[in-house]
């Protein structure tokens, strides 16, 4: 992997790794953009090596930028991928030391990068954040929960454009992973009449979630991609669905709160196959805003569903994809803004 290479052809700012050995600290920090403010930076952590933490921090990045400007928030995006120590942090004080190292690394850049929670953190890891850095947010927000009722209404508004109905009783979704987020999605579709197809990487997971739901069926993580469905709903760790895979789908939409479900070749393949792609970052966006700006679930989650609207009535306005016109809508923001220079 060419990292500079990289970094220049999706227009990073900076990447930075973080290492405190009595901790287990390492980290991958990246910085995407800071033309619309400091960089409100996910962090995961995950059992993964070096690379995929490169990766997933430049991706996720990326997506954080697009998702900021798409809601109208004053930042930029960033990212930070905590590679598993290999003591694990289990151990409370442990998992207290490593936040609280990763805080107080992060502490010189709180001009240019704010700390929130993503997959595998939690509010409590935010606030060790915050005894070292005065740059996070979302240590007093359930942001799964609130994102998982966003994607639903953001969904809905999809399905109006993609299906002809935002009526959800009936319509076949196929959810693809069902952590917290994919679990508050599935609650909210199935109390809705929603014909489930659910999958997970911890088969056990997705047989408690379809035993405490009525009519729910569960899928292998190999076959669920093969589910005649209306909507497809990836809500994993990030690339669900392979540009190899797209011939496999029997779905007229992707909606879900993965991000980066699809590479940028894997958007060309759905459209090519006549499949509606609601990107990620507008349509995961709730736990973010009401991260952001203290709004409360349903504030957050119908600002989600306003930005889906308009980029679906600009799609059939101009005869474009909804992942083309989502894109160019952020990009557009950015500039325009950008143009004014600093205060």
């Amino acid at each position: 992997m060419l990292i500079l290479e990289e970094m220049q052809s999706r227009g990073h700012e900076a990447l930075t790794l973080l290492h405190h050995a009595p901790t287990g600290l390492r980290a991958a920090l990246a910085i995407h953009s800071t033309v619309l403010g400091p960089a409100i930076a996910g962090v995961r952590l995950r059992d993964q090596d070096e690379e995929l933490a490169v990766r997933g921090a430049l991706a996720l990045s990326e997506s954080l930028t697009l998702k900021a400007a798409l809601a109208g928030l004053n930042y930029g995006g960033g990212a930070c991928v905590l590679m598993m120590p290999e003591a694990g942090v289990e151990d409370p004080h442990a998992r207290e030391a490593l936040f609280r190292a990763l805080g107080r690394q992060v502490h010189p850049m709180a001009s240019r990068v704010v700390l929130t929670e993503d997959i595998g953190v939690t509010p409590a890891d935010i606030a060790f954040l915050a005894q070292e850095t005065p740059s996070t947010l979302g240590m007093n927000t359930d942001t799964s929960s609130v994102t998982g009722y966003g994607v639903y209404r953001g969904i809905k508004a999809a399905a109006r454009h993609a299906l002809g109905s935002e009526s959800m009783r009936g319509v076949r979704v196929a959810i693809v992973g069902v952590g917290a987020v994919g679990r508050s999605l599935a609650m909210h579709l199935h109390r809705e009449g929603a014909r489930l197809t659910i999958s997970d990487e911890r088969q056990d997971r997705a047989v408690a979630l379809a035993d405490e739901l009525d009519n729910v069926n569960v899928a292998g993580v190999g076959e669920i991609l093969d589910t005649p469905c209306d909507i497809l709903s990836p809500c994993g760790y990030g690339h669900s669905i392979r540009s190899e895979d797209v011939p496999r789908l029997q779905c007229r939409l992707i909606a879900g709160g993965e991000h980066h479900p699809l590479t940028r070749k894997g958007e060309g393949a759905v459209k090519e196959a006549g499949i509606v792609y609601m990107p990620d970052y507008a349509i995961n966006a709730a736990g973010l805003i009401a991260a952001a700006t203290g709004s409360d679930a349903t504030h957050a989650a119908e600002r989600v569903y306003q930005t889906v609207n308009r980029i679906v009535a600009a799609a059939e306005q101009y005869g474009k994809a909804p992942h083309v016109v989502a894109r160019r809508m952020a990009e557009r923001r950015i500039d325009l803004i950008g143009s004014l220079g600093r205060a």
